[in-house]
């Protein structure tokens, strides 16, 4: 049976996840965003709370674990990486563990760059991944940890995933991220067609997120860092993907 999926905005520009496996009935928050508005929508489901996935220790992933765990006793999964910095962390997972809810499973990815313990969470047969702060819709996390070459082999593994996937990001940031992708390719006109989009549903008060790996690997500057189109377009033709990538992180850090 398949997943139930509830996206619901938490602070300014944050996204929670409630994920239902239906067989089960078990439910994960992905992350802990905001604790009141969490707990809002599963008694509005009328769900409980089993279990957290946890990507990272940034407050606004982990701040609401231990509060979480209070009211409903859930499980806290967490990244290895990570172990001294997430509250309440139960089960400590990296590269190539799964983990189940219920009858549902996911492979869990190390995708170090935006902090150095950064997992994500791939539901192959759902094709779907939870991804945090490693890649947003036309962007990627600050690299406040990591490297260029850590994070743009963390990107090439969301970009080997199935086409098709959906990437559940953890910030609503696309439109400022096509402004400055459009900054870079302003002829580039597959961005500019996508951009349009993204605009209008952000006028319309539409969520940008999920977005996919065929989008992404269509238009992001961050997933194309090997695309000769995009190095050329930065005056790097030629340069190494990584050399690339460090300069279109650099760029959005100061756009």
């Amino acid at each position: 049976m398949p997943v139930t999926i509830k996206q619901f905005p938490c602070f300014q520009d944050n996204y929670g996840y409630l994920v239902r496996d239906e067989a089960s009935g078990i439910v994960a928050a992905i992350d802990s965003p905001e604790p009141d508005k969490i707990n809002d929508v599963l008694l509005a489901e009328n769900w409980h709370l089993d279990i957290i996935l946890n990507t990272h220790h940034h407050w606004d992933h982990a701040g609401g674990n231990l509060a979480l765990k209070e009211k409903w006793n859930c499980e806290i999964i967490a990244p290895k990486g990570e172990a001294d910095k997430i509250p309440g962390a139960d089960r400590l997972v990296s590269e190539n563990d799964i983990v189940a809810i219920g009858d549902t499973k996911a492979l869990v990815f190390d995708t170090p760059g935006h902090t150095s313990g950064h997992i994500i969470y791939h539901f192959i047969d759902d094709g779907l991944a939870f991804v945090g702060d490693t890649i947003f819709a036309l962007g990627c996390g600050r690299l406040f940890e990591g490297t260029p070459q850590e994070m743009w082999t963390s990107l090439s593994k969301i970009a080997a995933m199935p086409r098709e996937t959906k990437l559940y990001c953890a910030h609503e940031y696309t439109e400022a991220n096509a402004k400055f992708a459009l900054s870079i390719e302003p002829d580039n006109q597959a961005l500019v067609a996508h951009t349009e989009e993204i605009f209008a549903a952000r006028l319309a008060g539409h969520y940008t997120v999920p977005t996919s790996v065929a989008i992404e690997r269509a238009v992001s500057p961050f997933l194309r860092a090997d695309d000769p189109a995009l190095a050329a377009a930065l005056g790097m033709a030629g340069a190494d993907p990584v050399d690339v990538f460090a300069e279109v992180r650099q760029r959005k850090d100061n756009f």
